[in-house]
């Protein structure tokens, strides 16, 4: 029985019922293995003082044979120290079964749409994008892993006056790349990629556009170009390992009615009304500051049109939830999506928006000047050709989605404790490394082995981390957080590495091997199991 069941089944025991036990680790080792607040975050509704709650629940799981000790502490922590014993069998139970002891069923296959990068196809990824692109594709596995039906969704931007300016920009690129003069649009994109691109298109049709007038060709060089950005967006996320299951193109919803059929229904539900030839929405009566313009007095419809209709169109199809991944610049966007949901009638926990916040790349500790080819911002592809795909996805993942990052390419390039990624696979890699050394014989035998005789501190330590791994996930999950999965990562490293240091595995003793052979293979098996959530791969040798 895992330790947080056990916990909700004393509360049920004393009639109490909470959704989810928040379980932690305490910091000071004396404090115990695992501690819970769950008394004080029930002591309002059952208006008694949380020290007595915490009292009632420590006597029932003293009764449990799982723990050494129950303290209660403070204002109501319950402290729990874990039996040998128990941690002993939880190895044998995680090593018996790893997926069904790691993962929970949380989401009893509940359908989730997890959108996220969505970059407008105007140029190639930078940094922040990826760290969406991190954030988004680790997330969704962790939901999956956690019982969840999950969708992968990217949002193409191909509609509207940014990729008119795109086109315009690739048309002026092609006529100086044949010698005539024609302006860059004020707002328009002046990058050296487009002027790539334009030599492309050249090789391609010759002069063909040359001498007519760009708006009689302005669609072609809008579709040539978002097709072209979109290829090397796929590109960028294929090589970073990072796929969707659907690519939603914002132009498709005004071409099959969707934007309208959205329009019409807010219009019977009184949410959208005409002034000074504009169409608004009332969104101040969701707590947004001011109504929002849907179609501009000229008939030009607003980003905020085509987005209404993409979150209806969303819930039109079936999800229970839907998760947004943005930038953190798109804030002050969060209060009007969130007002179009209330105002389809639909409950506002069904909509999550997590905001991605910016990554400042150093070399050395000192900030790196911009891209000399893209010239206003790094981007994901440069990054990756330094350090890799999976050390620029770990270390993404090394803060929360809302802090601040700072990246620094040396750090990354390091062969060492200080590069977070290669000490966690370096961990992965030695494990292996003693395996291959090991005798087939007593690897075959492993089933006999005797974990009790895991008894030295270090060997406890890391029995007890390796153990906690299914709280951490199942806190992650629910949090919406796979930057947990990394951090108790580089923390079950840290134990195996000094682990490693203070005791040989492969001793003269061969029942003393075989034990450490098993808990070898159950930090092997955590590995794996993080290391798919976070999208790196588990190098056998470095």
């Amino acid at each position: 029985m895992d330790v947080r069941a056990t916990i909700e089944e004393a509360l049920r025991d004393l009639g109490i019922e909470t959704p989810f036990v928040e379980i932690e680790q305490p910091r000071v080792v004396e404090h115990g293995d695992l501690a819970t607040p769950v008394a004080m975050s029930v002591a309002r509704s059952l208006r008694r003082p949380p020290r007595d709650i915490a009292e009632e629940i420590a006597e029932r799981l003293s009764s449990t044979g799982l723990f050494e000790r129950v303290d209660v502490a403070g204002p109501g922590f319950i402290n729990l120290f874990l039996k040998r014993q128990y941690l002993w069998n939880e190895l044998l139970r995680l090593l018996k079964d790893p997926a069904g002891y790691l993962r929970k069923d949380i989401g009893k296959g509940e359908r989730v749409q997890v959108e996220f990068v969505s970059a407008n196809p105007t140029g190639p990824l930078h940094l922040g994008h990826g760290r969406g692109a991190a954030v988004g594709a680790a997330l969704s596995a962790l939901l999956q892993r956690g019982g969840y039906s999950v969708e992968r969704e990217f949002y193409i931007n191909d509609a509207g006056r940014q990729v008119q300016l795109l086109g315009e920009s690739l048309f002026a690129r092609y006529c100086e790349a044949l010698g005539r003069e024609y302006p860059i649009p004020e707002e328009g994109y002046r990058g050296e990629y487009l002027g790539d691109l334009a030599r492309s298109l050249v090789d391609e049709v010759s002069d063909r556009y040359l001498n007519r007038p760009f708006q009689e060709v302005q669609d072609f060089f809008v579709e040539y170009a978002v097709q072209k950005m979109l290829g090397w967006i796929k590109r960028d996320l294929e090589d970073f390992g990072v796929t969707f299951d659907r690519w939603q193109s914002e132009k498709a919803l005004y071409q099959d009615g969707t934007v309208q059929r959205c329009h019409e229904e807010l219009k019977k539900r009184g949410f959208l009304y005409e002034k000074d030839g504009a169409l608004w929405f009332r969104s101040t009566l969701f707590g947004d500051d001011k109504d929002r313009v849907v179609i501009k007095s000229d008939g030009t419809p607003t980003y905020f049109s085509s987005d209404i209709a993409y979150h209806w169109y969303k819930l039109q199809r079936g999800f229970h939830r839907i998760i947004n991944i943005w930038g953190a610049d798109h804030h002050g966007y969060v209060p009007r999506i969130k007002a179009v949901v209330k105002a389809l009638g639909l409950p506002e926990e069904r909509l999550h928006i997590l905001l991605v916040q910016m990554v400042n790349l150093l070399k050395g500790g000192r900030p790196v000047q911009m891209s000399k080819r893209y010239g206003e911002f790094v981007t994901l592809r440069e990054v990756m050709e330094e350090v890799g795909a999976d050390t620029t996805k770990f270390i993404f993942l090394t803060r929360r989605h809302d802090s601040h990052l700072d990246f620094d390419i040396e750090v990354a390039k390091a062969s060492s404790s200080e590069n977070p990624v290669y000490y966690v696979q370096y961990a992965h890699a030695r494990i292996n490394s003693i395996f291959r050394k090991a005798d087939q014989r007593l690897l075959e035998d492993l089933k006999g082995a005797d974990p009790s005789l895991l008894e030295q501190d270090e060997e406890i330590a890391l029995l007890k981390k390796l153990l906690l791994y299914p709280l951490i996930f199942e806190g992650a999950v629910r949090a919406l957080e796979p930057h947990r999965i990394t951090f108790y990562l580089q923390e079950l490293a840290s134990l195996f590495h000094y682990f490693y240091t203070k005791h040989r595995v492969l001793t003269e003793d061969r029942d003393i091997t075989m034990a450490r052979l098993l808990l070898c293979k159950g930090v092997l098996i955590v590995l794996r199991e993080g290391f798919g959530i976070l999208g790196i791969t588990a190098p056998e040798k470095m």
